[in-house]
């Protein structure tokens, strides 16, 4: 099987579709559910938020509050159990705290058949972010077991493996191994995000257990922003939820990623106000009308 014969989520007529996002909720600098909620439902997607933080901004900046949501997530999904609510799609991100891998278990358990797609947001540039303790980075780890789509960046991939972070510039025999070691760690399909060689292109990796390793390129952009990490598994869940093929919805997020961070280039104090993509979604929308 190839990577374009991938489907990992049928779409049927009419029906709305419902996924679980587990991610915390920022304030100011546009990330996590601020863009999973509308990417999400411009696919025609019942978005059921589980914030796991609320954040005053993005950690980018100089000053943020954040409060940790963990202890209300059990009394939160007792009521979802209450409710009978059916979940098709649980979505995680961000993470406050290790004991957090636990709602998420439980939702895995509750929604069996649900597809699981693991984004580790734990860092970037070779570095953890603020706020992830080791303990939270092996919490995530457990995640990456039975996760039907795993999508990290290679400072992820390195803690998730321990393999040494060598910078974005590696080679294929370094991509290969770490979409091994990511595959025998659990997960079905991986997607290894942001290589780069220095010749204007970025390379995200597809492969899966069952399926080769593709290689998605597309335009580099000059400049970093904050959420495009968000912003690219959340349009690569809509793309997959709307019925495309994995290898179609990588390539999808990876070019509607770059349309977003051109036009967030025009705003004012881009660099950290994170990526604007709310004149793309109707590069989503399309999706579902296609």
């Amino acid at each position: 099987m190839t990577t374009n014969e991938v489907f990992l989520y049928k779409r049927e007529g009419a029906y709305i579709p419902r996924v679980a996002a587990v991610h915390d909720l920022c304030g100011y600098g546009k990330c996590s559910l601020g863009i999973a909620i509308p990417v999400l439902s411009a696919a025609g997607c019942d978005v059921c938020p589980v914030p796991t933080s609320l954040f005053s901004a993005h950690t980018k900046f100089p000053v943020w509050y954040m409060h940790d949501t963990t202890s209300m997530l059990d009394a939160y999904l007792d009521a979802w159990q209450q409710e009978g609510i059916e979940i098709d799609a649980v979505y995680s991100g961000f993470l406050g705290a290790p004991e957090q891998v636990g709602a998420i278990q439980r939702l895995y358990r509750e929604h069996p058949g649900a597809l699981r797609i693991v984004d580790p947001v734990m860092g970037d540039g070779g570095q953890r972010y603020p706020t992830y303790t080791p303990e939270l980075c092996d919490a995530m780890a457990a995640l990456v077991d039975g996760s039907d789509l795993l999508t990290p960046n290679l400072t992820e991939a390195s803690i998730l493996t321990g393999m040494p972070y060598e910078g974005q510039d590696v080679d294929d025999e370094y991509v290969h191994r770490a979409i091994d070691a990511l595959l025998e760690l659990g997960a079905k399909y991986v997607v290894l995000k942001g290589i780069t060689h220095g010749d204007g292109l970025i390379r995200n990796y597809v492969a899966g257990q069952d399926a080769p390793v593709s290689e998605v390129t597309c335009e580099l952009l000059p400049y970093m922003l904050h959420g495009t990490g968000d912003l690219y598994a959340s349009s690569l869940l809509a793309a997959v939820m709307a019925g495309q093929s994995l290898l179609e919805s990588v390539r999808f997020a990876s070019e509607l990623v770059r349309d977003a961070m051109r036009i967030t280039s025009k705003q004012p104090d881009f660099e950290v106000r994170g990526v604007s993509f709310e004149s793309v979604l109707r590069e989503v929308t399309a999706l579902v009308r296609s």
